[in-house]
C-alpha cells in the first residue's frame, strides 16, 4: 500500500492552479484570489478542508480505473448515495462498476478544480450521471451557474469523449411551492438544458417527482428538504434507470435446452 504524501506536501501539489509543474513546490500562504470580472462559478478552485478527499477518491479510484463504468459526480446529494442511498447502490450500481466522486458541499468551481487534478486519469466510463449547482445559489447568479456547469460538461467531454453524460436537472429545495430557490433553480434548469445534444449529453429534469401534488415537499422524501431521505434515493433511481439500462442493457438469461 502507498503511502499518503505529507499534508504539506500534498497542500504544495495541490493549490497550484491551472499549471503543469514538478512537486513539490512552495505552497502559498493563501488560497489564491479569483481574476477580477471573472465568474467564480466557472473557474476552478479547491477548498482546503476538502484536499485529502479528494486525494483519496484520486487514489481509489487509479486503483480500479479499467473497472469503473459508472461515473456519479456533484456535491452531498450526489456524496450521499453511500449514506441514504446505500441498499440501492449496492444492489443497483456497484455491479455494474459504479465510482462516485461528488463532495459535500461542493459547488461548480470546486468539482472543475476536481477535474483539473487527475480525478478521471485512465478512467473511461460508459455514462457519467452529473449533477451540481445548489451550492452556487448563495453567491452566483443563475446564468454565472449555468455557465459553470457548462465549463465542468466540456470538461467531462474532453477527459471523456466516448461517455455518455446524462446531465440532471438541480433538485427543488424548500419546503414550500413559494420558496425563492424554486423559481431560481427551475430557470438554470431551463439554460442547462440547452447543452444537451441527444447522444453524448442528455438532459433529464425529474425534480417534480420528489413534490406533492400542491408544489410541497414531504419531509419522508426530502428530511431536510434539500438532501433526500431513501424513499428520495428511490426516487431518483427509479427516474435515471432507463438511461442506465440502455447504456447497461440487462443481460436477458438464456433458458436451459
Amino acid at each position: 500500500m502507498k503511502k499518503l504524501l505529507p499534508i504539506t506536501a500534498f497542500l504544495a501539489m495541490a493549490l497550484c492552479l491551472h499549471a503543469e509543474l514538478p512537486a513539490p513546490w512552495p505552497m502559498p500562504a493563501s488560497l489564491p484570489s479569483i481574476p477580477a470580472g471573472v465568474n467564480s462559478a466557472s473557474y476552478a478552485f479547491p477548498k482546503i478542508a476538502w484536499l485529502e478527499r479528494v486525494k483519496g477518491n484520486n487514489d481509489n479510484a487509479a486503483k480500479i480505473a479499467e473497472g469503473i463504468h459508472l461515473v456519479f459526480d456533484g456535491d452531498s446529494i450526489t456524496d450521499n448515495w453511500h449514506k441514504a442511498g446505500k441498499q440501492i447502490w449496492l444492489e443497483h450500481y456497484a455491479k455494474l462498476g459504479a465510482f462516485d466522486f461528488g463532495i459535500s458541499g461542493d459547488r461548480t468551481e470546486n468539482l472543475l478544480w476536481r477535474l483539473s487534478q487527475g480525478q478521471l486519469n485512465k478512467i473511461h466510463p460508459k455514462l457519467v450521471l452529473l449533477m451540481i449547482g445548489t451550492n452556487n445559489l448563495i453567491s452566483n447568479t443563475n446564468e454565472e451557474i449555468a455557465q459553470g456547469i457548462k465549463a465542468i460538461i466540456d470538461q467531462y467531454r474532453k477527459l471523456c469523449p466516448d461517455s455518455v453524460i446524462l446531465l440532471q436537472g438541480i433538485f427543488p429545495r424548500g419546503n414550500e411551492a413559494t420558496d425563492p430557490s424554486r423559481t431560481r433553480i427551475k430557470e438554470i434548469n431551463k439554460i442547462i438544458a440547452t447543452y444537451a445534444d441527444g447522444k453524448n449529453v442528455r438532459f433529464l429534469d425529474f425534480g417534480d417527482k420528489f413534490l406533492e401534488a400542491d408544489g410541497t415537499m414531504s419531509p419522508e422524501v426530502m428530511p431536510d428538504f434539500l438532501h433526500p431521505s431513501a424513499k428520495g434515493y428511490q426516487i431518483w433511481a427509479d427516474a435515471i434507470q432507463p438511461v442506465i439500462d440502455q447504456c447497461f442493457p440487462p443481460v436477458k438469461s438464456v433458458p436451459n435446452p
